[in-house]
Order: structure tokens, then C-alpha cells, then sequence
């Protein structure tokens, strides 16, 4: 209920929504909810450069929007859990409600 949230609770997922605001990061999520991706893919399929994915990557994983774990010399990026992933949606499926 929303009544036992704190104030806190609010500036923190306010936090949350300010990270997904920005176009770049939010493309970089929508690919990570496809599959797993190390940043040469994700440099790719962003059409970004390598330093600029790899510092929205660093803000994903401080909000923990997304987790990384090393394979080899590389990194691979994922969504951290559905919660994630059905917001993202949520808000896409919106947007083209509002669109169609």
C-alpha cells in the first residue's frame, strides 16, 4: 500500500525513472531484454560509440537495472529481473496505445 511507503521510497524510484529517461539507456535496456549482450554487441546494435554505451552501462548498473559478469576478457550485460523488464514493457505497450 502505498500509504507504508516513505518518502524516501518515492525520491528512490523517482531515481529509477530519471536513469530509463534518457533515450540511450533505455535502448541499451530494450536490447538486454532480447538477450545477453557484452558492449562490442551492444556498440552495434545502438549505433553509439564504445565509451558512450559503456558509461550508460556504468549508470545501469548503479540503479541495478541491469548486472554484469565477465566471461573471459568480456562482460556480459543482462536485465536484472523481470520487475525490470515488465516495466520497460509496460511502458512501450502505453506508448503505442497512445500512438496507435
Amino acid at each position: 500500500m502505498l500509504t507504508q511507503h516513505k518518502l524516501n521510497d518515492f525520491k528512490v524510484t523517482a531515481e529509477f525513472f530519471q536513469v530509463l529517461a534518457n533515450p540511450i539507456r533505455l535502448q541499451i535496456v530494450l536490447e538486454l531484454l532480447e538477450k545477453r549482450l557484452c558492449v562490442h554487441e551492444l556498440t552495434g546494435a545502438t549505433g553509439v560509440s564504445q565509451p558512450l554505451v559503456s558509461q550508460h552501462l556504468r549508470v545501469l548498473r548503479l540503479a541495478k537495472i541491469i548486472t554484469g559478469n565477465r566471461n573471459g576478457k568480456e562482460i556480459i550485460y543482462e536485465v536484472t529481473d523481470d520487475h525490470v523488464s515488465n516495466i520497460i514493457r509496460d511502458a512501450l505497450e502505453h506508448v503505442y496505445e497512445e500512438t496507435s
